[in-house]
């Protein structure tokens, strides 16, 4: 799998941007920098998002990816997700006050967006993946995401805190590549971490180990809150017995 790093802040500036990453140019996994890290062919060129939960930071460029493909006259763009999270950007996204509906608004090939609902911890078929929905803990309806292409897998752990279903997946998969992996406040800040549901390194460093081998795993970081990206980065580096990077703009894996 070639993974690109779109987004990977928890937070926004110019030299920040929001979650995105994209799967061998046609997948994408959230959609915080959809069209803020992509030109238009790229744009065109994608045929599905995977959308992990709700909040704005991870669904916002659905709606320029949106607009733009409708005038491109593309094919319909898969937006997969949990039922909740669907009905979510039902109600409170593409609802024709907010922004328009752009289910229903067609293209020369059918809707512009069209949805399809992924089952929570049972595996479906996606554009030839094997994905897998695994339920993490944030403060509305979240999950994770194991993504196999039958050659090898990746782990996703969207925004979350402390949890336990993701790593008992996790530690099922016999060919896991690398682990997307969030953390989002210093040490300091653990109070608002937990308010939040999102990590601290030393938060995360317990729910790593929770995974039994986090030497042999490759975690990739995400989410860093800007004003705290230094703060983090220090705390990480100094965290012993797993294998971290954390991640940046324009970052690219073969994996």
């Amino acid at each position: 799998m070639d993974l690109r790093v779109l987004g990977c802040h928890g937070g926004e500036s110019p030299k920040h941007r929001t979650t995105a990453f994209l799967l061998d140019e046609r997948l994408a996994i959230d959609a915080g920098a959809l069209t803020s890290g992509l030109g238009l062919a790229d744009q065109a060129r994608l045929e599905a998002v995977l959308v992990s939960h709700a909040h704005l930071d991870h669904v916002r460029d659905l709606a320029t990816i949106a607009d733009n493909r409708c005038q491109l006259d593309c094919a319909p763009l898969t937006v997969a997700a949990t039922a909740k999270t669907i009905r979510h950007l039902r109600r409170h996204f593409f609802n024709d006050v907010l922004w328009p509906d752009f289910s229903t608004i067609p293209t020369s090939h059918g809707p512009t967006v069209r949805y399809q609902e992924i089952p929570v911890d049972r595996p479906v078929d996606l554009l030839g993946y094997r994905i897998r929905a695994v339920p993490v803990h944030h403060t509305i309806d979240a999950v994770g995401f194991v993504i196999d292409d039958g050659a090898g897998a990746i782990g996703f752990s969207g925004d979350t805190g402390p949890t336990q279903r993701l790593w008992e997946v996790l530690a099922e998969q016999p060919n896991l590549k690398a682990l997307i992996m969030e953390v989002s406040f210093p040490n300091r800040e653990q109070k608002v971490a937990v308010a939040s549901g999102h990590h601290t390194p030393r938060s995360m460093l317990a729910d790593l180990q929770k995974y039994g081998r986090p030497k042999d795993l490759p975690t990739l970081l995400f989410h860093i809150k800007p004003p705290f990206q230094a703060a983090v980065e220090k705390e990480c580096a100094r965290l012993k017995g797993v294998s971290l990077q954390v991640l940046e703009i324009d970052d690219q894996f073969i994996l």
